[in-house]
Order: structure tokens, then sequence, then C-alpha cells
């Protein structure tokens, strides 16, 4: 029987999904770095600056005749545009991070669990142990039993030196 090259039918479709570069993680990480830049105080301080600016020079570059790319009149339109352009990236990115978030969070619960049930398993073999310990102790000649004995082989010892008046061979 031929093996078939191409498409592989026992892979999912997503397994089988490449980015072109090859390297998916790459952007994926890029991504990230993106959607973490876009959610800091210092794009949202630099983006305030970027349309302060831009405003401030159109409305003053129509005051004097100066060159300008957007219009005051027109309400700014190539300001609309830019920023809307800037949010249709942003969704997607924002989205796609969130997605891989989803994923390694995913990834650390399963690896919890398994770590969790391995700790119970080690408490529950480490109990058994402990029963099986105790059990073995109880079996154990206590301190005083040892001593009784010992006095009782030392009194026969002394009957019988007494009794017998010599040496055992």
């Amino acid at each position: 029987m031929a093996v078939r090259r191409g498409r592989a039918m026992d892979m999912p479709r997503g397994a089988r999904v490449r980015l072109p570069g090859g390297e998916s993680d790459r952007f994926g990480r890029f991504t990230e770095a993106i959607a973490r830049g876009m959610g800091t105080p210092w794009f949202i301080f630099g983006l305030t600056i970027f349309v302060t600016v831009w405003m401030g020079y159109t409305y003053v570059a129509e005051q004097y005749g100066w060159w300008r790319f957007d219009s005051v009149v027109l309400g700014f339109t190539a300001l609309t545009l830019v920023l809307s352009l800037q949010a249709s990236y942003a969704a997607p990115l924002i989205l796609l991070a969130q997605n891989r978030q989803d994923d390694r969070d995913r990834v650390a619960m399963e690896q919890d669990r398994q770590r969790a049930e391995r700790g119970l398993e080690d408490t529950e073999y480490l109990a058994r142990e402990i029963v099986a310990l105790r059990l073995a102790v109880e079996e154990l000649a206590s301190k005083d039993f040892v001593k009784q004995e010992l006095r009782a082989l030392l009194a026969d010892l002394e009957r019988d030196e007494d009794g017998a008046g010599s040496p055992r061979p």
C-alpha cells in the first residue's frame, strides 16, 4: 500500500497550520509583546501626546496656510483613519495574546492537578508506612518487658548457682 504524502489525515487541522516563516511561536511572542505594550500607561500617554501634537499641528497649519495632511474642517479625517487602523490591529493582537495566555493557564492548571495527585499519593503512601511501623513497634518488646525478662533470667541463674553449687558446663 502506498503512503500518501501531503496532508496527514490523522492530525487535526489546527495542528497542521503553519505561519509564514515556520516559527508560529515567534509570531505569538511578537503579538504578546505588542499587546503587553498596548496595555501600559506609557502607551496611553504616548498616544495622547501623538493625538495632541497631530491636532495642534493641523490647527496651526490651517491657520497659517502651512502644508497639512489633515483638516480641522473635515473633523480630522486622517487622524480618525489612523486611530481606526491602530484599533483594527490592536483588537486581534490582544485576543491572540489572551488565547495564548489561556493555553498557558490551562497547561499550568493541568500540571498543578498532576502535582496535587502525586502529593496525595505520596501522603497516602507515607500514612500506610507509618501505620505499618506502628504495628511493627507494637510487636517489639518494650523496655519494661526486657527488664522483667532479664531479672527473671538473673534470678534463675542465681537459683541455679545456689542450688547446684557447681558451675555450669
